[in-house]
């Protein structure tokens, strides 16, 4: 899938680190919250990417910890970054909801189940907006924490606000 590629490519271009310290940035920037993005598929794409030529390993060992391979982007790595930032930048922006599998199917259901699967969205989406807004706080004031990542936060604040102001709406059509 392109879009772990390049986020794969993205961290290594920073600074060279191995699958699992990328897996643990990708936790800790929350990566897996807007793109579709697993620890298996981390070292998996490691691997892929290695055997195409973008990236290189390199075995080291720190004190008594065993040995791990430590990742680092080549000269044709680079060039892929540079492909994939203007490939998936050009291509139409599709949101994918997982929850409107549940939203085209309402009318199937008898009006008590359709309040009931409307009001669990609207705790998701709730619960997920206080997240955003906690992570948001913590991480917005912390100098090593880049301008593009606050500005996936804020985004994705944005996004909930608006399917918050869209849920009020579809709760009056379905009461």
């Amino acid at each position: 899938m392109a879009t772990i590629d390049l986020i794969v490519l993205g961290m290594l271009k920073k600074e060279p680190m191995s699958a699992y310290d990328i897996q643990k940035l990708v936790e800790y920037r929350n990566i897996s919250k807007w793109v579709k993005i697993s620890t298996p598929s981390i070292y998996k794409k490691a691997i892929q990417l290695e055997e195409k030529g973008f990236i290189k390993a390199a075995i080291v060992k720190e004190g008594k910890m065993p040995e791990k391979a430590v990742y680092s982007l080549t000269e044709t790595g680079e060039k892929e970054f540079e492909r994939l930032m203007s490939e998936i930048s050009a291509k139409p922006i599709h949101i994918f909801l997982d929850f409107n599998a549940v939203i085209v199917n309402l009318d199937s259901l008898p009006p008590e189940s359709q309040k009931s699967c409307i009001d669990k969205i609207e705790q998701n989406i709730s619960s997920l907006k206080s997240y955003l807004e906690e992570n948001l706080r913590i991480k917005e004031n912390i100098p090593e924490i880049p301008q593009t990542g606050i500005a996936v936060l804020q985004q994705q604040i944005v996004l909930v606000e608006a399917i918050e102001k869209w849920i009020s709406s579809l709760k009056i059509n379905f009461q």
